[in-house]
This record gives structure tokens, C-alpha cells and sequence, in this order.
């Protein structure tokens, strides 16, 4: 057997998420069996996922997962935001693989490799993927979804337009010809309540519904729009619409309020699915 060279264990197992893998599974299917996949009327290209904890953005995160259900992708690129480490630019995790409670999800080396000579401001390391869960919380969906596939994770450091849009770029000329699917990481605006929360998050939601990623762009720079993963929001968009991508509709929005019942201080949710 051989032994991948460095790894990233999970960092959120046992709290975003079930550790025992028998536990995660149950949880995976009662969550997709509550959310089967409404009519997409062409291939799946690329979604929009949150990443809480699955007992309050679960659903959410199956509403877009269930419609790349037994589909086959080479490659996952997955575009999150940073949490917890400051940096310049994007990180792509330098090591072989991501564990999961799940398995094990091998880097697209290959992938990483073309993206580090077509952007200078992406960098290979560890910055961004030791305890970020953005990535992490996506993993089982893709794997109960999926199957076999490889990724590439990239956290970034920042989210300032000009990164964002030049990732788009640089992701646009180092996946055409390739088969895969993005996903971009993000929650909604954060610790408002429902009411202002619901506001707030109509303008995210109404950019997205438009695959505006431009206008997007512009209402999180004015503070219209929220959301943590804005960025990657961002990017991955503009690298959708860049490969041709025409089509993208929102399946499901919700927030913390609408599980926990707490309608005072609310973190926004949303699931979208992009489509040829």
C-alpha cells in the first residue's frame, strides 16, 4: 500500500459534522432524502454551497449537491474563503490529499500545477487548509455524490476584487478541456436578525440569481451584500461565465433561524446550481 506523503486530516469531524463515518452517511442520506433534486435542464457546471454546520446549513448544502448525484467529474475545484489564517492572495494546499471520516480525496497535482504557473498570486502551502473547515464541510457531500474524483482546494487569504478577478482568469485558461465542476464556499450575511438578515441577503441572492458576478462584486464592496465567501463567489462565477456557462438558479436559501429558532442573531444560507 502506498503511503501519501502529507495529508490533511479533518479539523471539524465530530463538529460540523458526525466523526463515525456510519453516523456521517445516515446523516447525508436523511439530508438528500428530504432533498431531492428539482429539474436542471442542462449539465451541472458549477455550485454555490454554504458551510456551517450540517445541522443548520445541511439542507441547504443538498439542495445543490443532489443534482451532481451520480455524475462523474475528474476534478472538484473548490474555492472557500479563510476563517482563521491572515494571508496575501490564495493558498492551494501543497499535500497529496484531504481525509475525511469518508476516505481519503487525492489533490489534482497536475491541476495545481498549471494554475501556480498561471497566476502569481496563488501560492502552494499549507496557509488556509490547516483548520479551515470551508473546504472540509464539502468533502462528504462530493463523496456521497461523486464517488471518485480528485480536487483542488484553494483557500484565499483575501478577497479583494482584483484577486478575484484575476483567479476567474487564471482559472478559465487552466481548465478549458478538462472535465470538472466548481464549488464555490460561502454563507450568507452573519449574527443579524431574520428581518435585516432576509434584506441583506435578497441582494446576494438576487446577483446570483442573475449570474451577475460584476454586480456581485460591487455590492460587497459597498456593504450591500454579505457573505464570507463572497470572493470565491466571485471568482467562481466569473470562471463559470467565462467558460460559457449561460444559466444559474438559486435551489434553496434559508437561515440559522429557520433550524435553531433563534431569529435574533442569524447566519444566511444558499444553495445555486450552474448549468450549460
Amino acid at each position: 500500500m502506498t503511503t501519501l506523503r502529507m495529508t490533511r486530516q479533518p479539523s471539524v469531524a465530530g463538529m460540523f459534522y458526525p466523526a463515525d463515518p456510519n453516523m456521517l452517511e445516515r446523516q447525508l442520506t436523511g439530508l438528500f432524502e428530504r432533498s431531492p433534486a428539482g429539474a436542471i435542464q442542462g449539465p451541472v457546471r458549477g455550485l454555490i454551497a454554504p458551510h456551517a454546520g450540517y445541522i443548520y446549513s445541511g439542507a441547504t448544502a443538498a439542495a445543490g449537491y443532489s443534482h451532481v448525484k451520480g455524475k462523474k467529474f475528474e476534478t472538484v475545484i473548490i474555492v472557500a474563503p479563510s476563517h482563521r489564517d491572515c494571508f496575501e492572495g490564495a493558498s492551494v494546499y501543497s499535500g497529496e490529499a484531504y481525509q475525511t471520516p469518508l476516505g481519503l480525496v487525492a489533490v489534482d497535482a497536475d491541476l495545481r500545477a498549471a494554475l501556480l504557473k498561471a497566476s502569481d498570486r496563488v501560492v502552494a502551502g499549507e496557509a488556509g487548509h490547516r483548520s479551515e473547515h470551508a473546504v472540509e464541510v464539502q468533502l462528504p457531500f462530493l463523496q456521497v455524490t461523486l464517488g471518485s474524483f480528485k480536487i483542488l482546494p484553494i483557500v484565499m487569504g483575501e478577497q479583494h476584487r482584483s484577486l478575484c478577478f484575476s483567479l476567474a482568469e487564471a482559472l478559465i485558461r487552466v481548465v478549458k478541456g478538462r472535465d470538472v465542476l466548481f464549488v464555490a464556499s460561502t454563507d450568507l450575511s452573519h449574527y443579524h436578525t431574520a428581518k435585516i438578515a432576509d434584506a441583506i441577503d435578497g441582494v446576494t441572492i438576487a446577483d446570483v440569481r442573475a449570474f451577475d458576478h460584476q454586480r456581485l462584486m460591487d455590492d460587497l464592496d459597498s456593504g450591500a451584500a454579505e457573505a464570507c465567501g463572497g470572493g470565491p463567489t466571485v471568482a467562481v462565477m466569473g470562471a463559470l461565465r467565462g467558460l460559457g456557462v449561460k444559466h444559474m438558479e438559486i435551489v434553496h436559501h434559508c437561515n440559522s433561524g429557520d433550524v435553531a429558532g433563534d431569529r435574533q442573531n442569524v447566519v444566511g444560507y444558499l444553495s445555486a446550481v450552474a448549468w450549460s
